[in-house]
């Protein structure tokens, strides 16, 4: 039996890779939501959160006016929770070394591009707008460079002929949906290192 890998949850909106992992829990991933944290008091994550009885921390504009201090008390809360990994979920913060300190070569995040690709916020549109055949999904392990993290997984979705923007972005969602749950048992059972080259590694 592996046992439950404890994660604390970072999100910014509608947390359907939020939802994922806790039905993923459901169906036997082995895995502990053991806090969630929202930046963002009307984010409906906070509801997914509350529904599946995990424990929330609600964070505000004001409180990330001092991001040190915002990932202090994050980290805090994530601490006091038994969180072994974070993983941000539509977290639409940058995180800082206080987090990235604390939680070395810990911290997932998840980007709908192939990165290096279309790094950024609109990485969606972007890759639309530039014509691209395939893009897709990566799970990295963040760092203090935005979305150049050592990269876990990653996964194609072709940009079909035809397709709006919206049929992209929810092709690639499903993918985000399944990717993340995935790399999470990856690392429940132990099999995932970043070595000295700065690689990930997955056994």
């Amino acid at each position: 039996m592996t046992t439950p890998l404890t994660i604390g949850v970072l999100l910014s909106g509608s947390g359907t890779n939020l939802q994922a992992i806790i039905d993923a829990v459901r169906d036997g991933l082995p895995v502990n939501v053991a806090c969630v944290v929202s930046s963002r008091p009307d984010a409906y994550g906070i509801e997914r959160a509350k529904a599946a009885g995990i424990p929330t921390v609600v964070l505000n504009r004001d409180v990330y006016a001092d991001p040190l201090a915002a990932d202090a008390r994050i980290v805090d809360e994530l601490r006091a929770a038994g969180a072994e990994y974070v993983v941000m979920a539509g977290y639409m913060r940058k995180v800082t070394p206080v987090m990235l300190d604390a939680f070395p070569d810990r911290v997932l995040n998840l980007h709908p591009a192939l990165l290096p690709a279309f790094k950024g916020a609109h990485a969606i549109q972007d890759a639309y707008d530039a014509g691209v055949k395939v893009t897709g999904v990566t799970v990295h392990f963040a760092n203090e460079d935005y979305d150049k993290g050592p990269i876990v997984a990653q996964r194609a979705v072709e940009v079909r002929e035809g397709d709006a923007l919206e049929d992209l972005e929810a092709r690639i969602h499903e993918v985000e949906h399944v990717i993340y749950p995935e790399v999470l048992r990856q690392i429940a059972e132990d099999r995932v290192t970043v070595g000295e080259d700065r690689k990930v590694h997955i056994a």
